[in-house]
């Protein structure tokens, strides 16, 4: 039996035909770049402080001294959730005393925000966070509602590949596109935390549902050189495209519900690309619909303007595959030799954290010191180097080192930040930026790398369940940028060493460089790695 790659070999690497898919599968991942971390600046927090109300009787300097001062950073600012008891300032303004000097302000009882905050309008006009005040004594749900996201992306995964190789890589692309589209537009009208919170979720399901889907259906049609272009360079480098259009949306739109809807509606350019972009034949073939899968090579050969021949699939091929599909494939079968096993084991490990590491590092960017928008915009265009690397290294190095440089690059690096001296800000923006360098490069090979370790049969399967796996970490992730407010140094030291070990980890995976696309889990049981321990 001849495998697909042979199959299709006449109608080339790079015709009209795969230029056409590249590029249109790549820019369908634009709105994953700008929604999936579009909560950095919908749930932004700017400087707050309790109200005084108007309506209390206080004199000038009673006013100005009503909030007391906290250490934060070093210096002594004024508190965020507390203020002096304002019965006992009333009394005090009354008297004439005047505070600092006929009143020690410490001696005073303090009391906590009763009626409400006043934030800062330097930065945002309004967020999720000054709308339903979610500070202070409700600041987890910030992080909360990050990490709903992520749990329906968590979903959305393990949903998205059994589903995708049940009906169809195409259907399951756009169906999931028209979700993430459709729930994000109604939230912009949401009325409370909770209802925000909830269709979140069901975002960030259609979300990773469709990159997973485009990613697979690419891998699926293109030729082996062209498809490592396609998971750095096309879907990636789209990807942080997307990601960079976010704070030029955010800093010229400083609502949240006007930023969401803005960057709700490319959603709908996609629906044209229905009638563009083919099922995948592979898919079509291990269901036995040869012909179906004919008909788009075919019309693959006549966009490329080249003849096909009289008989794309021969019989003897048809009569392979068709004993083939008398089996249906599951989830179980991720783990049904032990060769897959422990594939499937060391893949969710490695994703989990290196997601943990890039979404913390990505979600970190607001607490960077400097402009929000110009740090947000820095961490998307570092993704740009990276990939293009990642790149280079996929065509020329081995995967598994190729991914262990990396990863030891990004975890040092972040290691290394708690040694920089504190007036040295801008070399502490530059190692988080090369840690992000080096976590992003893996996170681009780490795709390619699980596609070509799984077979046809459940590739989509298995990249999906890696996926799901990843997402373990960014549902955590969001707790771990949390905990830099009691430590600035902690999120680095935890995602770098994390990362470090993750290194370590994929130097006992299997390598897949130069060795051909698995169609069945038999062929798979062939691809080996050079570690004896194995």
């Amino acid at each position: 039996m001849r495998d697909y790659e042979e199959v299709t070999a006449f109608l080339g690497e790079w015709g009209r035909f795969q230029r056409l898919v590249f590029f249109l599968l790549s820019a369908s991942i634009i709105p994953n770049g700008f929604n999936g971390l579009s909560i950095v600046f919908l749930a932004g927090t700017p400087e707050h402080r309790c109200v005084v109300p108007g309506g209390a009787n206080l004199s000038a300097e009673w006013l100005n001294a009503s909030i007391p001062l906290e250490l934060r950073g070093g210096q002594a600012v004024p508190s965020r959730c507390r203020r002096y008891r304002l019965a006992a300032l009333t009394n005090l303004s009354a008297l004439g005393l005047r505070p600092g000097s006929d009143v020690e302000l410490e001696s005073l009882e303090q009391e906590p925000c009763r009626d409400g905050w006043e934030y800062s309008r330097d930065v945002y006009r309004s967020t999720i966070v000054t709308e339903w005040n979610l500070v202070c004594d409700n600041d987890w749900k910030g992080p909360l509602s990050t990490s709903l996201f992520f749990v329906g992306v968590l979903l959305g995964s393990f949903i998205s590949g059994q589903l995708s190789d049940k009906f169809g890589r195409k259907k399951v692309l756009f169906a999931t596109l028209a979700m993430q589209t459709v729930f994000s537009f109604i939230q912009v009208f949401s009325t409370s935390w909770e209802m925000f919170s909830v269709l979140f979720l069901l975002v960030g399901m259609g979300q990773i549902s469709n990159y997973v889907a485009a990613f697979v259906l690419g891998t699926e049609i293109l030729g082996k050189s062209i498809r490592v272009l396609f998971c750095t360079l096309g879907v990636c480098i789209f990807y942080a495209f997307g990601y960079m259009l976010l704070p030029l949306f955010a800093y010229f739109i400083r609502d949240w519900r006007m930023l969401l809807l803005a960057l709700t509606l490319p959603g709908l350019l996609c629906i044209p690309l229905w009638w563009v972009i083919p099922e995948s034949p592979r898919w079509l073939i291990s269901q036995g619909r040869f012909q179906e899968a004919e008909d788009i090579i075919r019309k693959a050969a006549k966009t490329n303007g080249i003849t096909a021949p009289d008989v794309i699939l021969h019989p003897s091929d048809l009569q392979d595959l068709d004993s083939q599909k008398q089996q249906t494939y599951t989830i179980l079968d991720l783990v049904r030799t032990r060769n897959i096993l422990t594939i499937t084991i060391m893949s969710v490990i490695i994703w989990m954290i290196i997601s943990v590491g890039y979404f913390g590092l990505s979600l970190d960017t607001p607490n960077l010191h400097g402009d929000v928008y110009v740090n947000c915009f820095l961490s998307a265009v570092i993704e740009v180097p990276a990939y293009i690397i990642s790149w280079l290294l996929l065509r020329n190095l081995p995967r598994r080192y190729s991914m262990a440089a990396a990863l030891f690059l990004g975890g040092c690096v972040l290691l290394f930040i708690q040694l920089v001296p504190s007036h040295i800000l801008a070399l502490s923006i530059l190692l988080v930026m090369l840690g992000k360098f080096g976590i992003t490069s893996a996170f681009s090979i780490v795709y390619v790398y699980t596609a070509e370790l799984y077979p046809t049969v459940v590739r989509n399967m298995g990249v999906g369940a890696s996926s799901m796996a990843s997402r373990l970490g960014s549902i955590l992730s969001p707790y771990f940028v949390y905990l830099g407010a009691y430590d600035r140094f902690l999120p680095y030291i935890l995602m770098g060493s994390l990362t470090v070990l993750s290194g370590i980890l994929t130097l006992f995976l299997p390598e897949s460089y130069g060795m051909p696309l698995p169609d069945t889990i038999d062929q798979m049981l062939l691809v080996k790695g050079i570690q004896t321990c194995l």
